[in-house]
């Protein structure tokens, strides 16, 4: 004989459950499309989901970036620039005050959670006005906090096609415990992996597309619509995206119309295009820091350049997990902790700081190497120079521009770069580094 038992109820954690019905404003709307993918959530504000890595950041809408991009909405919305909807109907329509009885914006505002909620009372057409209105912002803040290097993804593992520790230091020693906190300085290498053209002509094939090149460095991209972006004041931004072998950016329609990116025609634009491809090394190699071990009782000597926490394998399988310093970063750490020995870094890994754009090289004789944001492009510029340097800085290749009615030096940014870096270093040996949030 079998024994048999009633079936258990299990209680499961509470969850929003959305009633699709005809969309008509009786009691609950259907969410619209562009809202739907948000409002299945937990409480906690996670998407529900088996499947890992699935989903954008915006999909977060209890984050400090979607946070801060309500409450933008809510003073655009105040000042009267959201499109399709004014404050009144907003207020009428979803019961939520955001004026004092003065006609002041209030300071304490409806929060996410609720914000969401009122949405689903609404028409399908209302839902969309608002959702996209609100979801443009918050796709901007996303965008400029990863730009900038300031976004914050929690723990986040580095993958590289080799890393290989070259070198361990102890900097600190904690004394009741003998926990120790450790340098490493990591070798990395990278395969390149290029767009190749017949994927970028892929991308031409959308009818608003077009074909650029630049006509001073005679780099290829291929411009495609971007999103725009709502600023502060209510204005709207209308940007592109360029499409290069290695990389995206993303830049306005007014620094695109003075930038020297030109339409091409296909022959000119694959030969551009192909070229820069040949000219790539297979890989790319860099080096870096990590600080590991006991990080408590140094934390506040540690820079705060970058926050974010990493895990990486090496080839040999040791895990890592530390926070990454910048070889700036690393040479105030030791600074900090009364150590000597900040590590020498070549012109090569000078490139790679340089590039990220979170440091910068000062060079003998007064100059000093930085990233610089110019025509909504980011280029390497040379400060500090004379006049009497100028012609001896063009002959190693820096490219000289007047911009503003001031002489400028650049290195450029092509295949060459390093190689003109390499032999600028030499003539004006690197005297240190200095972090740019400094």
């Amino acid at each position: 004989m079998v024994a048999r038992t009633a079936p258990i109820r299990r209680s499961r954690p509470c969850s929003a459950r959305l009633r699709r019905t005809s969309g008509r404003r009786n009691g609950s709307s259907a969410p619209s499309p562009a809202a739907s993918t948000h409002w299945a959530r937990s409480p906690r504000g996670q998407r529900q989901t088996g499947g890992q890595g699935l989903f954008r950041a915006g999909d977060n809408l209890e984050s400090v970036y979607a946070r801060a991009a309500l409450r933008q909405f809510y003073g655009l919305l105040f000042a009267g620039k959201v499109e399709g909807s004014s404050l009144g109907a907003f207020e009428n329509a979803t019961g939520l005050k955001l004026s004092d009885a003065d006609g002041s914006l209030r300071e304490e505002l409806p929060g996410i959670t609720t914000f969401l909620n009122r949405l689903l009372a609404l028409t399908i057409s209302m839902q969309n006005t608002l959702f996209a209105a609100f979801e443009d912002l918050l796709n901007g803040r996303i965008e400029g906090a990863i730009a900038s290097g300031a976004y914050d993804a929690g723990l986040e593992t580095i993958a590289a096609d080799s890393l290989t520790i070259t070198e361990r230091r102890t900097v600190y020693v904690h004394g009741p415990s003998g926990a120790q906190t450790r340098v490493f300085s990591i070798a990395r290498r990278d395969r390149n992996r290029p767009l190749l053209l017949d994927e970028a002509f892929e991308r031409a094939e959308d009818p608003k597309a077009r074909l650029l090149v630049n006509a001073q460095s005679g780099r290829a991209a291929v411009q495609i619509p971007a999103p725009h972006i709502t600023l502060d004041d209510g204005a709207v931004e209308r940007r592109v995206r360029l499409i290069r072998p290695m990389e995206r950016t993303a830049m306005g329609f007014d620094a695109l119309a003075q930038s020297q990116w030109r339409e091409a025609d296909r022959t000119s634009f694959a030969a551009a295009w192909e070229s820069e491809i040949a000219q790539l090394p297979e890989f790319a190699t860099s080096t870096f820091h990590v600080v590991t071990g006991l990080l408590l009782p140094i934390w506040k000597r540690i820079p705060a350049e970058s926050m974010r926490v990493y895990r990486l394998q090496t080839d040999e399988g040791e895990r890592v997990i530390g926070r990454l310093l910048s070889p700036a970063a690393m040479s105030a750490l030791l600074a900090n902790l009364g150590q000597e020995g900040a590590p020498e870094i070549s012109s090569g890994d000078a490139w790679g700081v340089l590039i990220e754009g979170k440091t910068f090289v000062n060079l003998a004789d007064g100059l000093q190497l930085r990233r610089a944001r110019v025509m909504n492009d980011f280029r390497i510029e040379l400060c500090g120079f004379t006049d009497g340097m100028v012609a001896r800085l063009k002959a190693m290749g820096l490219i000289s521009e007047i911009i503003s009615w001031k002489l400028r030096m650049f290195v450029p940014t092509s295949a060459d770069g390093p190689t003109i870096l390499d032999a600028l270093m030499r003539r004006h040996p690197m005297t240190g580094l200095a972090s740019r949030a400094a």
